[in-house]
């Protein structure tokens, strides 16, 4: 039998998508770069002081209130990168250079779709270097009063996250789901985020998601959905939930073996375990791809799909 090695990618070519910052309604442009192996993910913004860079991790988060930010906006950070890292971790691109140029990523409908699509389009290209895994070996656990968040050991990459809103529309709503490219594009990537209308105006007044609209957003009002088109699936809010998790996870600088479970989460918990995670070394290992192409041949034959349902992850550069 052949052995399979599992390689790094990267974009075959760049891409440039224009839109609108979620939060200040202005014009918001990205453009994707390739980039080499072991670059990982690299944001890189212009300033009047000169140009800033900003590495993909969960170290440069510097805030979850209402999205997930990456240093400060206001002196060369961005806000708003998580649909973006999910559909980089959900397609299989382990290193891009992400150039932005303002404070805000383009928030294009709500969801991962517009990414998705500019990746397709560009498409992938192996790179000379092979790929590691954070392999969860101990449970790792953050409870928030009636909220938690927590990786597991598993031999995959699954995502199991429930949702519990006073809002009869919405509700309990539970998803899980193992992390493929097909499951990602077809089941994640274009679920919208969502709020509701007296929330939304309550942000404007404070100067907040001035660029906010049905356009990019899923607005309730009480128990009443009016976008015109309705929701693209009745449990789209969990399934943008799991979005926001996917995304809020690749910042671990490596894709993680294991399973992610979440109840009531958002961007504050999905950050909240990655930090718990890396004060206890112990709970995990990085492994290489080899590791894990040997471990599947080796399982019981249930396990066989192991191989397949790992190459749709990321690669970044490695953890201390």
């Amino acid at each position: 039998m052949t052995t399979r090695v599992e390689k790094q990618t990267t974009l075959a070519d760049s891409v440039t998508l224009n839109g609108i910052g979620v939060h200040s309604g202005g014009p918001a442009s990205v453009t994707l770069h390739p980039a080499d192996a072991n670059t990982g993910i690299l944001f890189q913004r212009s300033t009047p002081d000169g140009d800033v860079e900003i590495v993909g991790t969960w170290q440069s988060v510097s805030a979850t209130a209402l999205c997930t930010v990456l240093g400060d906006p206001s002196h060369g950070g961005v806000s708003t990168v998580e649909h973006l890292m999910a559909a980089f971790r959900g397609l299989g691109v382990d290193n891009a250079i992400v150039e932005i140029d303002g404070p805000e990523m383009p928030i294009m409908d709500g969801s991962a779709s517009a990414f998705v699509e500019a990746i397709d389009a560009t498409g992938l290209v192996s790179l000379n270097a092979g790929r590691r895994y954070i392999r969860i070996k101990k449970p790792v656990r953050v409870v928030q009063g009636d909220q938690w968040s927590e990786l597991r050991p598993y031999d995959g990459q699954r995502f199991n996250i429930t949702i519990d809103f006073d809002i009869a529309l919405i509700g309990v709503q539970k998803l899980d789901i193992e992390l493929t490219p097909d499951a990602f594009r077809n089941e994640i990537a274009r679920a919208r985020t969502f709020g509701s209308v007296q929330d939304v105006e309550k942000l404007w007044k404070l100067g907040f998601q001035m660029g906010s609209s049905l356009e990019n957003s899923v607005a309730l009002d009480g128990d009443r959905v009016l976008n015109p088109e309705g929701t693209r699936w009745p449990d789209e809010f969990v399934r943008h939930k799991a979005l926001d998790a996917v995304g809020d996870l690749a910042l671990a600088g490596l894709p993680i073996m294991g399973e992610y479970r979440s109840y009531k989460g958002g961007h504050r918990m999905n950050h909240n375990v990655l930090v718990e995670l890396f004060k206890n070394p112990d709970a995990f290992e990085i492994v290489e791809a080899s590791e894990v192409a040997k471990r599947s041949r080796v399982s019981e034959k249930g396990h066989a799909e192991l191989i397949g349902g790992l190459q749709a992850a990321a690669f970044g550069p490695e953890v201390s």
